[in-house]
């Protein structure tokens, strides 16, 4: 694993090569996309010659035990900001003793870009079925990646408990549900494809609700959002509240029957980042029994910075309680500013939360626990081939 050296070094590279550019909407690499990828296995391999020491006996023995699950990762889908394609994420994972990842489409790329300022927005209205179209032809990257990768996907909620020595598995993800584009008969499409967690939005106000990083429009979550929801949990999809307002997640806990994530977020330290989220706002999350995930973020530092992650996720322990934190770290999909940037650093994230001062019985719940039970809570154990479907009215 990169000293935070190396990382700087490669995190400031593929940052120049993205300036001012997005996801072309075809899917076709663009010149500096194009630079960045070629750069990524360059740097990736000069930092693997600098391997980890194995984690000590407890910490091993508890990672062997537990259910290690990213809730939220972008692994090699976006070229501008990875450090690794899908297959050496799972090589990773599988030394830092991580069983689960999230592999997570971005539905509004085609329309989003980074402003001058560098965040990130929507600059233009999508063209009808352009947000459908891009988002299944990134879940059919991530399908053959996985495949590719010996990487099986997790279809019902009783594979989560397979024995330890099972493979690294994904979750098939979407963040933001534009491409519904307001046809709830789409949730169950997504369903049927094997797609287990659907973020209501992103960095595009869509027809489901308002997002932390505009004005808002609607005033909270649609009547479509509430279907939108409402079809998630009659189906066994996790509905993630990511990126909402205070105004949707009410919205939302007002009408789930079953337990929500927000898979990648932090409680608000100072920094103003308009992500992150209020205390009242996590707790909204685990009054349905939910789970928010810790971000590994700081704006303005670069590099490997485990102790800045464990603050943040004390600071949502202190908020919501052991049992609605977890792990998001938006692999690949953070760029600058992402202080966790491989699965080989786990066991040090496993041995930070030890010498914090959090309990073995602890850690296992925030590295997993507490994602497989919420996962299980709503996938009930019932397969794709039983699920009814829906009437049309």
């Amino acid at each position: 694993m990169c000293r935070a050296s190396c990382f700087d070094s490669w995190t400031r590279l593929l940052a120049l090569a993205r300036a001012g550019e997005d996801e072309p909407p075809s899917g076709r690499l663009s010149r500096r996309g194009f630079l960045a990828a070629a750069a990524t296995p360059v740097l990736a391999a000069a930092c693997a010659a600098r391997a980890l020491p194995p984690p000590p006996g407890p910490t091993r023995d508890l990672l062997e035990t537990t259910l290690s699950f990213d809730l939220h990762s972008h692994p090699g889908l976006f070229p501008s900001t990875a450090s690794d394609t899908l297959a050496g994420h799972r090589r990773s994972a599988e030394a830092g003793l991580v069983k689960v990842i999230s592999l997570t489409a971005t539905s509004d790329a085609p329309v989003i870009a980074r402003s001058a300022s560098g965040g990130l927005r929507a600059t233009r209205q999508p063209q009808p079925g352009e947000l459908y179209a891009s988002m299944w032809r990134q879940m059919d990257l991530l399908r053959t990646w996985s495949a590719g990768a010996g990487m099986p996907l997790v279809l019902r909620a009783e594979e989560l408990g397979v024995p330890a020595s099972a493979p690294v598995r994904g979750i098939l993800a979407v963040e933001g549900c534009d491409f519904l584009e307001g046809r709830v008969e789409r949730v169950q499409e997504a369903f049927d494809k094997g797609i287990r967690s659907l973020q209501l939005v992103h960095y595009r106000v869509n027809e489901l609700g308002d997002i932390q990083t505009e004005a808002p429009v609607h005033g909270g979550l649609t009547p479509f959002g509430r279907a939108a929801v409402r079809e998630m949990n009659r189906l066994g999809i996790v509905v993630d509240v990511a990126h909402a307002t205070l105004d949707v997640v009410r919205g939302v806990a007002e009408t789930t029957t079953q337990p929500i994530i927000l898979s990648h977020s932090n409680i608000q330290d100072g920094s103003g980042w308009a992500r992150f989220i209020t205390v009242e706002h996590a707790r909204l999350i685990a009054r349905t029994g939910g789970v928010i995930g810790a971000m590994p973020y700081v704006r303005g530092y670069r590099g490997d910075y485990i102790p800045a992650y464990v603050d943040h996720i004390s600071r949502l322990v202190e908020a919501v309680g052991v049992e609605h934190v977890g792990i998001g770290t938006d692999m690949d999909g953070i760029g600058p500013g992402a202080i966790f940037t491989s699965y080989d650093r786990w066991p040090s994230l496993a041995q930070a939360l030890l010498d914090r001062g959090y309990g073995k019985e602890e850690v296992a719940k925030m590295l997993g626990g507490n994602c497989r039970r919420v996962f299980e809570k709503v996938g009930g154990g019932v397969s794709a081939a039983a699920r009814p479907r829906r009437e049309t009215v």
